[in-house]
Order: C-alpha cells, then structure tokens, then sequence
C-alpha cells in the first residue's frame, strides 16, 4: 500500500517531535493548515499524541516517531538517524 497524502501528513508531524526529550510537545494553533490540523487531530485518533492539538507523544506514538525520523534519515542521507530502532 503506498502512503496516502493523509499518512504524508501524519509523518511529517511525527518527525517534528524532539525525540531528545520528553518534555517538549507540539502545539498545533487553529490557524495552521487544515491538512496540519486534521494530521494531528488523526494521529491523537490514533493514540500518538495526548490531545487533539498536539501534544505530547504516547509511549506508542514515540516509537512511531523514532521509526519515522529513522526513515526519513536512510531516504534522505542513506545512512540510519541518530536514533536507534529496537
């Protein structure tokens, strides 16, 4: 199944969180795109994020964020991100 411009959407706000730390989450204000809005509102759907603004990420939200942030790396520099996969 190839990735929809909805699941684009959703990556791309997972690949926002600061995986460095726990303590820093993401904001997303009415006035963004509504694809923004609707990416982060199906992501809480989903249980990756604590609010339907964003958030935090949930302990299954971060580990969708670690392997996204680790793709995006291997398709951008073909070598894996700082992160490492368990």
């Amino acid at each position: 199944m190839p990735y929809t411009t909805d699941l684009v959407h959703e990556l791309n706000t997972l690949v926002r969180f600061d995986l460095d730390t726990g303590q820093h989450g993401i904001k997303v204000h009415k006035t963004a795109d509504a694809e923004v809005i609707a990416a982060v509102q199906r992501l809480h759907a989903k249980g990756l994020v604590t609010q339907a603004d964003g958030g935090y990420l949930t302990s299954l939200g971060r580990e969708a964020a670690e392997h996204a942030q680790v793709m995006l790396g291997f398709l951008t520099t073909g070598v894996a991100a700082s992160v490492s996969v368990r």
